[in-house]
């Protein structure tokens, strides 16, 4: 079934569950203020590398994803147009905060401590933290308490950081993306791998044949909603609710099928 969104110049065109519009048609101007924008305009940042949330088709060059997708829905119930910014995951709230985009559509969880920033919407997904490790490696890995004394890998900027230190793990090193981080696992540069367990499980699948395994026995200490972010004095999260409450709710669920994620 298709979907429609509409481009920088309000031409309406097909918008699909594998692809959203990102580039020099749906792009904003770097530095361009929120003033001199036309207020049907709905600005996105998304981070390239949250497969299946969030990320760059290397087939096509274009941003897509669950997240994405369902941002573009949302906007199009609101009659906004969705343009969709690549933005690197640590500077998302950044860029939210200083108005260069409207919300965030990414893998990134609610929080406290991103509480005190930005506002959240109603929860539109919610999931735990996933353990990757070689697959020569043995022992049974139930929690993270069992990777004291091990060098473990987390996303910068990630919920999973401050879940690694709570837990007693000293030795964490950080990347950017999950990719880079599982590739290090299987060159044994780290010995774990630690984040978004959607979004390991989705790389393992389809990406490079690393010689790693996710152990069924861990638990990850919580499980947290994923949410469309927005600035805190905005009325947009109202309306977006407003959707989320009612009309939109039931157009997530095929979304989050065809990414094969569970509603």
């Amino acid at each position: 079934m298709e979907r429609y969104c509409r481009s920088a110049t309000t031409v309406a065109v097909p918008f699909t569950r594998r692809a959203a519009l990102v580039g020099a048609g749906s792009a904003v101007v770097a530095g361009c203020a929120r003033s001199s924008r036309d207020p049907r305009t709905l600005v996105v940042g998304a981070s390239p590398t949250g497969v299946p949330f969030s990320y760059v088709d290397p087939a096509t060059n274009q941003l897509t994803g669950a997240m994405v997708d369902i941002a573009a829905m949302i906007a199009g119930r609101l009659g906004l147009v969705a343009q969709f910014r690549i933005v690197p995951f640590a500077s998302l709230v950044p860029s939210l905060i200083t108005g260069r985009i409207d919300l965030i559509a990414a893998a990134m969880l609610r929080t406290p401590e991103r509480e005190r920033l930005v506002g959240f919407s109603r929860e539109v997904f919610a999931y735990s933290g996933g353990l990757a490790l070689r697959t020569d490696r043995a022992g049974r890995y139930p929690d993270l308490t069992s990777l004291r004394g091990l060098r473990v890998g987390a996303q910068l900027g990630t919920r999973f950081v401050d879940q690694l230190h709570a837990a007693g793990v000293a030795d964490v090193v950080t990347y950017p993306g999950l990719g880079d981080m599982l590739r290090d696992c299987a060159h044994g540069r780290i010995d774990a791998a630690y984040g978004d367990a959607p979004i390991l499980k989705t790389i393992l699948r389809v990406g490079p044949r690393w010689p790693l395994r996710m152990p069924g026995e861990f638990q990850s200490p919580a499980k947290e909603a994923l949410c469309l972010i927005g600035r805190k004095d905005a009325p947009l999260l109202a309306r977006i609710d407003r959707q989320l409450d009612g009309p939109a709710r039931g157009a997530i669920a095929p979304v989050l099928a065809h990414w094969g994620l569970d509603a």
